[in-house]
């Protein structure tokens, strides 16, 4: 199964339409983490099943979070800023437990990161439009293969970050 996500476009439409075109054929499911600016119903954004709002973002018809099972896989998406998560995930790693979520996005940091901890794969795809860490903008693309995952993340023209992209062992 792969999952699409991508975080942080600040009102910015290009890099997400492009995306869109490269990658909806080879994904069951994109994730946008928040902070897109534009309403729940535009266009661009129905691309993505799982949307959350952002600090940024004015459209109430957003949910602050979601949990959704998709392809035997349980995705949990939130902005982050309510998770305090540029201090530490704590708060998010507990959110993840109750919801029983293989796949946490999130975003708020504009940083692109990714952590693997008790089969639980917590993701922050950067930013697509305003990056801070690596200043490269990115947005990252999750599959699991067998008794792995793996985490490929993308430039906005899409080319995979090598020094960033990481694959992991799963437990169980």
């Amino acid at each position: 199964m792969k999952v699409l996500v991508v975080s942080d476009n600040h009102s910015s439409s290009e890099e997400l339409e492009n995306l869109v075109k490269r990658h909806k054929d080879e994904v069951e499911c994109m994730v946008h983490c928040g902070d897109s600016e534009f309403g729940f119903d535009d266009t661009i954004m129905n691309s993505f099943p799982l949307r959350v709002r952002g600090n940024c973002d004015f459209d109430t018809r957003y949910p602050e979070d979601v949990s959704e099972t998709v392809g035997g896989k349980t995705i949990f998406a939130t902005h982050g800023h309510l998770y305090g998560v540029k201090l530490n995930l704590m708060n998010l790693a507990y959110r993840a437990e109750e919801t029983q979520a293989d796949l946490v996005c999130f975003g708020h940091s504009h940083e692109a990161t990714v952590h693997f901890e008790a089969d639980i794969l917590f993701l922050n795809p950067g930013s697509i439009s305003l990056p801070r860490k690596p200043r490269i903008k990115t947005y990252a693309i999750v599959e699991w293969i067998d008794n792995r995952v793996q985490v490929v993340f993308y430039d906005d023209n899409g080319e995979p970050v090598e020094d960033l992209s990481r694959s992991f062992e799963l437990e169980s």
